[in-house]
């Protein structure tokens, strides 16, 4: 099936994965933060207009566009109830090995009726090199000949992200949001689930790696 894969990498639109940091083909830099959530509907009104407030505050400070998004993936409860046939094989009391049936056919079936979905939220915080940067980068790469992924040029270009990233991360803080910026296995793992949403199992995403 290698042409089916070579046609799915082009609407891939990233080139690697690398500490943390996602290179997209255009030269752009982006990192993910992962964000805890609130149960917004069980707080108090004050308390929702406080969060609403401190959130658009959190916005307006930002000299930089960001991207939320929802992962949404249902829930799969079958490794769950692989663990529970195991635990009633090993059980002695065949009352308990009744119950654990029940509860597992139980779940089973609540699942099978229900659409349980699990939620994730995450916020993109991205760096676009502008084509003035890259022009000056090329004119004074002479400068920079033998120091390859670790010049100065780029090496702040990716301080410039760190930066942007521990502002969203303190203004979220700010709101009562935990966030934590996503490294190459998570990362990999999130896109892969992204571009094969019939997968619930973790695969590895066939996009380069350093």
């Amino acid at each position: 099936m290698p042409e089916k894969n070579a046609s799915t990498q082009q609407f891939v639109s990233i080139q690697k994965i690398k500490d943390g940091v996602v290179y997209l083909k255009k030269g752009g830099l982006r990192r993910v933060v992962i964000v805890g959530g609130i149960n917004f509907d069980l707080k108090s009104e004050a308390e929702q207009n406080l969060i609403l407030s401190t959130f658009q505050n959190f916005i307006n400070t930002l000299d930089f566009s960001v991207q939320f998004f929802i992962h949404s993936r249902k829930v799969n409860v079958e490794r769950y109830l692989e663990k529970m046939a195991e635990h009633k094989e090993k059980e002695e009391s065949e009352l308990l090995k009744i119950q654990i049936e029940e509860y597992a056919n139980f779940i089973r079936t609540f699942v099978e009726q229900n659409n349980i979905v699990s939620k994730t939220f995450f916020v993109v915080v991205p760096y676009d090199i502008s084509a003035t940067v890259e022009q000056a980068k090329g004119i004074f790469s002479f400068l920079n000949k033998d120091k390859g992924d670790g010049s100065s040029v780029e090496q702040g270009h990716l301080q410039q992200l760190t930066q942007r990233v521990d502002e969203v991360i303190d203004g979220l803080s700010q709101i009562g949001l935990r966030g934590v910026a996503l490294e190459d296995e998570e990362l990999t793992e999130l896109f892969y689930n992204l571009y094969n949403p019939e997968f619930t199992e973790k695969k590895e995403l066939k996009i380069a790696k350093e």
